[in-house]
């Protein structure tokens, strides 16, 4: 009943910056909670933010504190991604995903778009 689409990803160099967008459709997500989440080759999915349903309460990995937002937009269905001080490490795809469990750590999402590829070079 949700269809999530990423945007945003691409190739940037150690210590630039990217902004994903999550563009949801088919029903409101503001009765969600929303995480992005990452993968990279040979290595387990990750949680790296989540947010609240209203956007009042986030949470991060330790590996990207300090350095990425997530942030949402409830009136326009959408959820963001601000990443700063890219290292080469964060390459992978990074997926949107929607569920009820994500500001605990409990990553099993009712919904997830198809990923974004970031790609930080060194």
């Amino acid at each position: 009943q949700v269809q999530l689409v990423e945007s945003g990803g691409g190739l940037v160099q150690a210590g630039g910056s990217l902004r994903l967008s999550c563009a949801a459709s088919g029903r409101s997500v503001s009765s969600y909670e929303m995480g992005w989440f990452r993968q990279a080759p040979g290595k387990e999915r990750e949680l790296v933010a989540a947010i609240s349903r209203s956007g009042g309460r986030t949470r991060y990995a330790d590996s990207v504190k300090g350095r990425f937002t997530i942030s949402r937009d409830n009136a326009e269905n959408t959820v963001y991604l601000q990443m700063n001080s890219l290292k080469p490490e964060d390459t992978a795809v990074y997926t949107c995903e929607a569920g009820q469990t994500m500001m605990i750590g409990v990553t099993t999402p009712a919904y997830w778009g198809q990923g974004t590829r970031v790609t930080v070079s060194s």
